[in-house]
């Protein structure tokens, strides 16, 4: 398993590349805020985060983006039910 550190790592910059491509794209008027897309890259980015602040124990940025991915999917399943 000594590879997990380093899949750790880039789960973590995935994880940021998403939030910093949605946060553009929203920012350019490209996409929506309240939509699908912006709200899948701040999912799957904030779940990035969550794993390696997880493995760093870095507790506050772990609590924060639980929350981040808490409200994406909220925001998804309310776009999904209309």
């Amino acid at each position: 398993m000594a590879y997990l550190p380093l899949l750790v790592e880039i789960v973590g910059w995935t994880g940021a590349v998403l939030v910093l491509i949605g946060f553009a794209l929203v920012s350019a008027g490209r996409i929506e805020a309240r939509g699908a897309l912006f709200q899948w890259l701040n999912l799957l980015g904030a779940a990035g985060f969550v794993v390696n602040s997880g493995w760093h124990g870095a507790v506050p940025s772990f609590v924060l983006n639980i929350i981040w991915c808490a409200i994406a999917a909220v925001a998804l399943l309310r776009l999904r039910l209309g």
